[in-house]
């Protein structure tokens, strides 16, 4: 991760869908006057995003919102519909907020692209959970692998809010 504690969240384009149709943001835009939080994931529908990173947000979300956090993201190297698709499976569509990087701009401005062509996903993000006040980095917690969700886990954030 090139970010730390109280630098400003990188600008960077990142998608969302809407009615049916992607639609371009830029990220800042989405941190400026609030408290987030912002997930940062391998892949849509892979299993440890899917069985534990996200469901561990989505059942904690009314604790989440009693600390003052406003908003909650989930950002992913996948493409909008994607994303969308997995709000829907997940039942996350009102409660986490899902953007898409399709590119990975997002995840190698913040210095966490990774490798994962041997796993055959090609380039993603590795596993981060981020607290963001008014675009200002407040947390951040980095897994060393994609596969474990330990520091960036719900019940490890909570403790940090």
């Amino acid at each position: 991760m090139k970010y730390k504690i109280n630098d400003q969240i990188p600008d960077c384009e990142v998608f969302q869908l809407i009615d049916g149709n992607p639609k371009k943001f830029q990220i800042n835009d989405f941190f400026k006057d609030n408290k987030s939080i912002l997930l940062g994931m391998p892949g849509a529908f892979t299993s440890v995003c899917s069985n534990k990173h996200l469901p561990s947000y989505k059942n904690n979300i009314d604790k989440i919102r009693s600390k003052g956090v406003d908003k909650v993201f989930c950002i992913s190297v996948n493409d909008p519909y994607v994303m969308n698709a997995w709000a829907k499976i997940s039942k996350v569509e009102n409660e986490i907020i899902m953007l898409a990087d399709p590119f990975g701009d997002f995840a190698n401005k913040l210095g966490v692209l990774v490798n994962k062509d041997a796993k055959g996903l090609g380039m993603r993000s590795n596993r981060y959970t981020m607290i963001i006040e008014n675009k200002l980095i407040k947390y951040v917690a980095v897994e060393k692998e994609t596969g474990i969700c330990e520091l960036s886990a719900a019940d490890n954030v909570l403790s940090k809010l």
